[in-house]
């Protein structure tokens, strides 16, 4: 096993950097150091998930020609130039949306909103410049249930030159399939799990991977970046054998490192931990989902070689990203108010539809993947601030995301602490909350329920900002 130093997973100086090598496989990661555009192909594969050793037909992401079953980890360099081309090498159109990141809303990657479809052979090229450091993901916009659903996903990290490199980094994907015990993939869906929670999956995996060991430096300070790509499945995760910190959570850094008890965190969210592992060599610390009645263990993280004897005393506050602060003041209050519906059923889409509408935005549903013929759910004037008050009449909980922008919590009436700049809340069963922003990015931005069954069964709008 290959020993862990300080920068290990951290070098982003050499081309695509090799396979992760702490037994759980991530396919590779490419260069900082970009010459040409990276070539990402969306293509089908072949993987080992389930538990009886079948094997599934997967989607994956590609980079340049280098195919792993498990997700592709993306390195970007903040304030740098970034360009990829999408190549598609599935049956059905597709997509990519650069989640979290506040670029261009040419380069959001939702068809006829921001880009046309992307057909099967065709390409798209995505150029843009990362502002923010921090922890994202990427993911299709298109046939979105189906093609997150069987696979295509993958990690974005955005590094500050000037960040501090702990003494390993862990990249961690969760989500869930739905699988037969044969490999084979079972329905996307039941519509009525999609009319409450969602439809859960029946394997589930960190990085493509059951439950999977990581050795981990003894008495080591290690960075966990994890991504929730699941599209149904709610998290509150929680680490036993260790203490570890939250220091930032949907890519914002915390004003301060805060002491991790539990976190509630849903489909989209991402959260960077740092761990302070044991000093005894063997060791096994535990990242559990401690949700529901039945906790399960997401990845365990063994101890291993001498201990490096940190502290989490060292961990430091991580740089803010540049996120404008609203002029409360002035704000322009806009009301959002998720609900059921059951009005129409949803109309046909080049990109799917599940033939239902179920949840609604200021009662109305969106009507497919395409925002014809629905207005913006708001206008807003570029550079002005704006208030959202979103109140959540429903049973479920539901994680609201944002395109293009970022938003201050102001209060949520179900939050025992109030996140930092944020692009997604987790709303409780009948909570309401406020939520601030400058309207500083052009152009028409999408926010929907990240349970996808949600956003393909209504609860999707938009803001125009012009």
């Amino acid at each position: 096993m290959t020993r862990l130093d300080r920068r290990l997973l951290l070098k982003g100086s050499a081309a695509l950097a090799g396979a992760f090598t702490l037994g759980g496989g991530l396919a590779a990661t490419r260069s900082l150091a970009q010459s040409a555009p990276l070539q990402l192909k969306a293509t089908p594969a072949k993987a080992q998930i389930g538990p009886d050793g079948g094997m599934s037909d997967v989607f994956t992401y590609t980079a340049d020609g280098i195919a792993e079953d498990a997700p592709a980890i993306i390195r970007m360099k903040r304030g740098k130039p970034f360009a990829a081309r999408l190549i598609n090498g599935l049956s059905e159109p597709t997509t990519v949306h650069w989640h979290g990141l506040r670029i261009p809303n040419a380069m959001d990657g939702v068809p006829e909103l921001t880009q046309p479809y992307v057909y099967p052979g065709d390409g798209f090229d995505y150029t843009f410049t990362p502002p923010d450091a921090g922890t994202f993901w990427y993911h299709p916009h298109c046939n979105t249930l189906s093609q997150m659903g069987h696979g295509l996903a993958g990690m974005i990290i955005v590094e500050d030159p000037a960040e501090t490199v702990f003494d390993a980094e862990l990249p961690l994907l969760l989500r869930d399939w739905r699988l037969g015990k044969d490999g084979a993939f079972l329905p996307d869906f039941k519509p009525r799990d999609a009319a409450k929670g969602g439809t859960y999956g029946t394997v589930r995996t960190a990085n493509w991977k059951r439950e999977p060991v990581y050795p981990l430096p003894a008495g080591g300070l290690v960075r966990l970046r994890i991504a929730t790509v699941d599209v149904t499945r709610l998290y509150t995760l929680g680490i036993e054998g260790a203490e570890a910190v939250i220091v930032a959570l949907d890519s914002n850094p915390l004003p301060a490192p805060l002491p991790l008890d539990r976190l509630d965190l849903g489909p989209g969210q991402r959260v960077d931990l740092v761990v302070r592992m044991p000093d005894s060599e063997g060791t096994t610390v535990a990242l559990k989902n401690l949700r529901g009645s039945s906790p399960f263990t997401v990845a365990s993280f063994p101890a291993t070689g001498a201990s490096l004897k940190r502290s989490l005393s060292d961990v430091p506050t991580l740089a803010q990203n540049p996120i404008a602060e609203p002029d409360l003041s002035t704000a322009t209050r806009i009301p959002l108010l998720l609900s059921a519906t059951a009005e129409h059923a949803a109309a046909p889409s080049i990109c799917g539809s599940l033939g239902y509408t179920f949840w609604a935005i200021n009662r109305i549903p969106w009507p497919g993947d395409t925002p014809d013929p629905v207005a913006p759910t708001a206008e807003m004037k570029l550079g002005k601030s704006y208030i959202l008050e979103i109140t959540n009449r429903t049973p479920h909980a539901h994680p609201i995301h944002l395109h293009g922008m970022s938003f201050h919590v102001l209060s949520a009436s179900k939050h025992e602490r109030l996140p930092p700049p944020t692009d997604t809340i987790l709303l409780q069963p009948d909570e309401q909350a406020e939520l601030a922003l400058v309207a500083d990015n052009p152009g028409d931005w999408v926010f929907h329920c990240h349970i996808i069954e949600h956003q393909k069964t209504g609860m999707t709008g938009y803001f125009r900002v012009t």
